[in-house]
């Protein structure tokens, strides 16, 4: 864990809390112990929103509520922390489940995603939010968030693909207008039930807006509708 902390540039005063950071679920329960990472997940979520938010506030004087939503979205996206947690390396200190790290879940997009907001978290309890800031600004000074596509197609693949065993399909339903301004809908579906519709000006565009709404539906509804 000390070379985890140089990476991260940050040496903690509690070790156990970067400890619970990097322990997973799977891990804890065959352990039989209650510590994983999922509560520190819970508020370095919150954290790193804050400091996002901040910083696009900051850095974008401009810009109104619209563009700052979309690209903190983006910026916080499952696919781009899990980037971020790659880059570091951290799938490799994780704590895994032997199931878990034997069907390669170090390198799984969700795990190192809730990994790396677990550590923000942990930082920020054991030292305030300054460090936390520290640790985030040259990862956001590298982000261009203006042309950055936060990738939900890859998040609803990766939910779908873990609770149904199978990826979810995409069908074009409708395409409309002239070819120097077409607009298209898509419709993603499991099985005979549809989980979402978008439209985009591109087909790459419709699909994520369609994957994006799926998402939303699966957070209220689940894919059986209930």
């Amino acid at each position: 864990m000390a070379f985890l902390e140089e990476v991260i540039g940050y040496k903690f005063k509690n070790g156990k809390l970067l400890e619970e950071a990097l322990t997973h679920k799977s891990h804890a329960a065959e352990r039989g112990s209650p510590a994983d990472n999922e509560r520190l997940e819970f508020l370095g979520d919150s954290v790193l929103g804050l400091v996002v938010s901040c910083y696009l506030f900051r850095t974008h004087p401009t810009e109104d509520e619209g563009f700052l939503s979309k690209a903190k979205s983006a910026i916080v996206s499952r696919a781009n922390l899990a980037r971020w947690a790659a880059a570091l390396g951290l799938g490799n200190h994780l704590f895994l489940g032997a199931g878990e790290h034997q069907s390669g879940g170090k390198g799984r997009q969700s795990i190192l995603a809730n990994a790396i907001e677990a550590v923000l978290g942990a930082v920020y309890l054991d030292g305030g939010l300054a460090p936390v800031e520290a640790i985030i600004a040259p990862w956001l000074a590298a982000q261009a968030p203006e042309d950055m596509d936060a990738d939900y197609k890859s998040g609803l693949q990766e939910q779908i693909q873990k609770r149904y065993k199978h990826p979810p399909d995409y069908e074009l339903m409708e395409e409309q207008g002239p070819e120097h301004d077409k607009r298209f809908t898509v419709r993603v579906y499991l099985g005979k039930k549809t989980l979402g519709l978008g439209t985009g000006k591109t087909k790459k565009e419709a699909h994520q807006e369609a994957a994006k709404n799926a998402l939303e539906y699966l957070r209220t509804h689940g894919a059986d509708g209930r």
